[in-house]
């Protein structure tokens, strides 16, 4: 999730384990230690685009590497912190701190390396945002009652609460789960690959992305608290296969790779823009849920083999884009 969220978490952790005069103290620990394992977004190459995407949410993030991480935050600190506090407790509040930082980025849909180096499968649940306002408020109000009032209950009654919010997450994503499933036998067609995923700050409104014979499909779906679920289809594409669309790439040249990196990152579920032939996008994301507009994608050229592919960006902010997202989160009806 975003460095705030993380930081917020580790800190609440770190304050359920203090003692009372040191609740403050393991504030601002557990807070950096909580956004501690982010810091693989510093792995950058200006002659490889795809180091950065493919290395966030890596080992840094991996159950594995807690100890680790939470020992080097410790060392780090202990200068600083040496006459006020045992090395003892100054790592066990970055050990919570840190502990959970893997764990609820797998909670997104973006895709987390929890189990690495057992596997290396980017692991991603599904049921909450990369952006989720309302999880924040939770743990912002637990750790500021935490930290005013020298109380490690107050923080344990955040974590309770964050967690009967990922419940309710998973819940509604059982829920967007079941009707997209039926949206799929309506149409006649059988998913060979499914997947639901919130959209940005929200548990309400969801996207499907479905496979069937060799073409992907996306939809929204609105799965409201006192309202019947609301379906808003939306658009196909062939789904991209390196084998048949780029045959003559040779296989083991950078861009084939690279191809294939990307590939793994996005979970297979590729595919080339209509109006950018070179480009391959990121079928996951969009910045409407039942469209094909990407967030990002690949820019490719085949006749240059041994070159790195590049990473676009395409964003949309604009208030038409904003306006539609609206519409489809209160369950409105949207205008051709």
């Amino acid at each position: 999730m975003d460095l705030i969220t993380q930081g917020l978490l580790g800190a609440t952790m770190a304050q359920s384990g203090a003692k009372q005069q040191e609740t403050r103290m393991a504030t601002g620990i557990g807070f950096l230690a909580g956004i501690a394992a982010d810091a693989d977004i510093l792995i950058q190459s200006e002659n490889d685009p795809l180091l950065n995407i493919e290395f966030h949410r890596h080992f840094t993030h991996s159950l594995f590497f807690v100890p680790l991480g939470a020992l080097i935050v410790a060392l780090l600190l202990w200068p600083f912190l040496r006459q006020r506090l045992a090395f003892a407790r100054l790592y066990l509040f970055t050990f919570l701190g840190y502990c959970l930082s893997g764990v609820l980025d797998a909670f997104t849909s973006y895709g987390t390396h929890l189990l690495w180096p057992l596997s290396d499968e980017r692991m991603a649940l599904s049921i909450i945002s990369v952006v989720d306002p309302a999880f924040t408020l939770i743990l912002l109000i637990a750790g500021v009652m935490a930290y005013r009032k020298y109380s490690h209950t107050a923080a344990r009654i955040g974590l309770l609460l964050a967690a009967v919010y990922l419940s309710f997450g998973w819940m509604q994503l059982q829920r967007a789960e079941t009707v997209a499933e039926s949206m799929i036998a309506a149409r006649g067609q059988q998913a060979e690959q499914l997947l639901v995923k919130p959209t940005l700050a929200n548990l309400l409104l969801w996207r499907s992305i479905y496979e069937f014979e060799g073409k992907l499909y996306v939809d929204a779906i609105r799965v409201g608290l006192f309202s019947k679920p609301r379906i808003y289809p939306g658009e196909s594409i062939e789904k991209f296969v390196l084998e048949r669309d780029l045959s003559t790439l040779p296989p083991a040249s950078v861009l084939a790779q690279d191809v294939a990196r990307f590939s793994h990152f996005s979970a297979g579920l590729l595919a080339i823009r209509p109006e950018q032939p070179n480009v391959l996008v990121d079928v996951r994301y969009s910045n409407l849920p039942m469209t094909l507009a990407p967030l990002w994608g690949i820019e490719i050229n085949p006749e240059q083999p041994d070159q790195h592919a590049k990473y676009m960006l395409y964003r949309d902010s604009s208030r038409a884009t904003r306006e539609k997202f609206i519409t489809l989160l209160r369950g409105g009806h949207l205008l051709d």
